[in-house]
C-alpha cells in the first residue's frame, strides 16, 4: 500500500504495525466488556431525556463514523468514550456499536465507529465517504487529505480531534547523540524511512530540511529495517506511540528513540478531524450543534480519566486481531505524550483556549503549502482554495477547552 497523505496513525500503517516478534498479538486490560468502572456506569445510567446529551430525533438513530485506522488511543479516544457499555462488536467487519452515552446518561441514539486501513482495503476515509452513504461522519487520517481532495471528493472538517498531527522522524540517540532536530537528520544526510507519497515528506524535501537522495518511501511499517541497521537510519513514526514500543516492547531493541514532530519543523498540520460531505451540512447541522460540543467534552475528559476508554479501545482491538499492535502500555504513553508535546493541547500556538476548533490563519498556512505539492503530484486542489471551503467552527461550543 501506498498511501497518498500524510497523516496520524490511523491512515496508513503504523511504524509498529508490522512487528518483529511472531504472533505478538492485541493485549486488552478488559477485554469483551468494553471495560467497567465508569463505563459501566454510564451504560446503565437512563437515558437523556433533555438537555444537552439528547440527542434521539435530532442525529440519525445510529451516528455512523468512518475512523481512519484499528481502534487507536490517540486519535479516536474521543470517539470511543461514547459508546456506552459492552459495545457489540463485528470482528469480520471491525465495527463497533453501542448506546451513545454523555456523563452516564443514555443521549437516544446510537454511535457506530467503524475501523477504516486494512479493514477497508487501505481505501481512505474520503473515499469510503463518498462510497457509502450510510457514513454520517468520518475522521480524515491526516488534515493534508482535506485538502487533497477539496477538487473531487470534498469534506468538511467541524472538529480537530488533535491540535497537532503526531508524526515525527525518530532516530537511534546512542547513534546520533548529537541530533535535536528533523533538520540536523538532514544536514548529517542519514537515510530517512518514509511511506512513499507522504505529503510531509514533500514539504521537508522541498523546504531543504531534508535532501531528496535521503528519503526511502519503500518504508512497510516494520521497525524491522531501523532494528537490523542497529539505528543507523532514521524513520517516520508517530509521537505517541513508536518510543514506547522501541523502548519497551520490541525485544530485538529495547532501548529509547528520539525525534521530532514534523509540525515542529514548520508542517502546521491538525490531526485527524472530523469531517461531512459538505452536501449533508444543512440536514446534519441540527446534530452536529449538540454532537460536536458532545465530543469537545470527551476529548476534554479523556485526558482527565483515560482509564475505562483505554480499557474499551483495547479490548475491542483484540477482538479485531487486525495485525496491528496495541497494548495498554502504548495507549497510557501515548495519554502522556500528547500533553507533553501539546498533540491534544486546544493551545498549539497561543491565545487560543478552544479544543477543537481550527485557525483560519494557519488553515491558509496549510492550503498554502499543500497548493504546489499537490499540483506536482498531479492532483490539483481546488482552485481559489479558502479555509472556508474546508473547515467550520459553526459546530465548536468556545467555551470547552482543557483549562476549563
Amino acid at each position: 500500500m501506498t498511501p497518498t497523505t500524510p497523516t496520524a496513525p490511523q491512515s496508513r500503517p503504523r511504524s509498529l504495525a508490522v512487528p518483529l516478534v511472531a504472533a505478538m498479538v492485541l493485549i486488552a486490560a478488559a477485554c469483551g466488556d468494553g471495560g467497567g468502572g465508569e463505563a459501566d456506569d454510564r451504560a446503565s445510567a437512563p437515558a437523556a431525556e433533555s438537555g444537552a446529551a439528547a440527542l434521539g430525533g435530532v442525529c440519525p438513530e445510529t451516528v455512523t463514523v468512518q475512523t481512519s485506522w484499528l481502534p487507536n488511543a490517540t486519535s479516536f479516544g474521543p470517539l470511543y468514550a461514547l459508546l456506552g457499555d459492552d459495545p457489540e462488536v463485528d470482528a469480520n467487519r471491525k465495527r463497533a456499536t453501542a448506546p451513545l452515552v454523555v456523563d452516564g446518561r443514555d443521549t437516544g441514539v446510537s454511535l457506530e465507529l467503524r475501523a477504516g486501513g486494512p479493514a477497508i482495503g487501505f481505501s481512505s476515509t474520503t473515499a469510503q465517504m463518498y462510497a457509502d452513504e450510510d457514513i454520517d461522519l468520518g475522521v480524515a487520517g491526516g488534515f493534508d487529505e482535506i485538502v487533497q481532495n477539496s477538487a473531487t471528493k470534498p469534506t468538511l472538517a467541524v472538529l480537530a480531534l488533535l491540535e497537532k498531527d503526531p508524526t515525527m522522524i525518530y532516530w537511534d540517540p546512542e547513534t546520533y547523540p548529537e541530533f535535536e532536530t528533523i533538520e540536523d537528520v538532514g544536514e548529517a544526510g542519514t537515510t530517512v524511512l518514509y511511506f512513499g507519497g507522504d505529503t510531509y515528506m514533500e514539504y521537508l524535501t522541498g523546504a531543504g530540511i531534508l535532501d531528496e537522495d535521503q528519503v526511502d518511501g519503500s518504508f512497510d511499517g516494520s521497525p524491522a529495517r531501523f532494528v537490523a541497521a542497529g539505528g543507523k537510519l532514521a524513520s517516520s513514526g508517530y509521537a505517541a506511540e513508536d518510543p514506547y514500543m522501541y523502548e519497551h516492547e520490541i525485544d530485538d531493541w529495547m532501548k529509547p528513540v528520539k525525534g521530532q514532530l514534523v509540525y515542529e519543523a514548520g508542517y502546521p498540520l491538525y490531526g485527524p478531524s472530523l469531517v461531512i460531505r459538505p452536501e449533508r451540512k444543512d440536514e446534519l447541522a441540527p446534530c452536529l450543534e449538540k454532537l460536536v460540543p458532545i465530543v469537545q467534552r470527551a476529548q476534554v475528559d479523556y485526558l482527565r480519566e483515560p482509564d475505562a476508554t483505554i480499557a474499551t479501545i483495547v479490548g475491542i482491538a483484540e477482538q479485531y486481531r487486525g495485525g496491528d499492535v496495541l497494548t495498554e502500555g502504548i495507549a497510557r504513553y501515548g495519554i502522556g505524550e500528547m500533553k507533553r508535546l501539546g498533540i491534544a493541547s486546544d493551545d498549539a500556538e497561543g491565545g487560543d483556549t478552544t479544543v477543537g476548533n481550527f485557525e483560519p490563519e494557519r488553515v491558509q498556512r496549510i492550503i498554502d503549502i499543500g497548493e504546489p505539492l499537490f499540483a506536482e503530484q498531479k492532483k490539483p486542489i481546488k482552485d481559489g482554495l479558502k479555509p472556508a471551503g474546508v473547515v467550520t467552527n459553526e459546530f465548536v461550543d468556545p467555551a470547552i477547552g482543557h483549562g476549563r
